[in-house]
């Protein structure tokens, strides 16, 4: 069994979230930021999230200030900042850490299971995506400058497996 389904992920509101809920889906986990070149992919995101939702895809966003402090706001102000520009509609969960020693461990276990360019266990930027299929196992990671639309063939294999 993956260890994906023994994390936790604590909304913006309410209590943590089992990732177990997401069994059997395809996921793509980005950790996001509101003030960012590529905070546009916000619509990207949303957009595959509207396409695959009902075939089983589940986006799932985690802001993060530790990127030229590019998200400074409250978890609230995040959401209404998502909500207003970009009608986000998927799950966006509480701001974490993605790198050092206060790293959540959901992203301790991405970063090793799909290191970055040359073996690099370190997200560089904001807007790194992670696509986990269904069984739990990530597939693959993606840099922040691509763009949501491109990994949709990806996302349409892992959907059909």
């Amino acid at each position: 069994m993956t260890p994906l389904y023994d994390f936790e992920a604590q909304p913006m509101s309410g209590p943590p979230v089992p990732l177990s809920q997401y069994r059997g889906k395809v996921l793509l986990i980005v950790n996001t930021a509101s003030a960012c070149g590529f905070t546009p992919q916000f619509a990207g995101l949303e957009e595959l999230h509207q396409r695959y939702a009902d075939q089983g895809l589940a986006v799932l966003g985690f802001p993060c200030n530790q990127f030229g402090r590019q998200d400074p706001g409250s978890n609230e102000e995040i959401a209404r900042f998502c909500q207003r520009n970009y009608g986000v509609s998927f799950p966006m969960m509480a701001k974490i850490d993605v790198n050092g020693p206060e790293a959540t461990p959901l992203y301790r276990w991405l970063t090793a299971e799909a290191p970055g360019l040359l073996g690099s266990k370190a997200i560089k930027w904001n807007f790194t995506k992670f696509l986990v299929g269904r069984d739990g196992q990530v597939i693959r990671r993606y840099a922040p400058q691509d763009a949501p639309q491109k990994l949709a063939s990806d996302i349409e294999a892992a959907l059909a497996r």
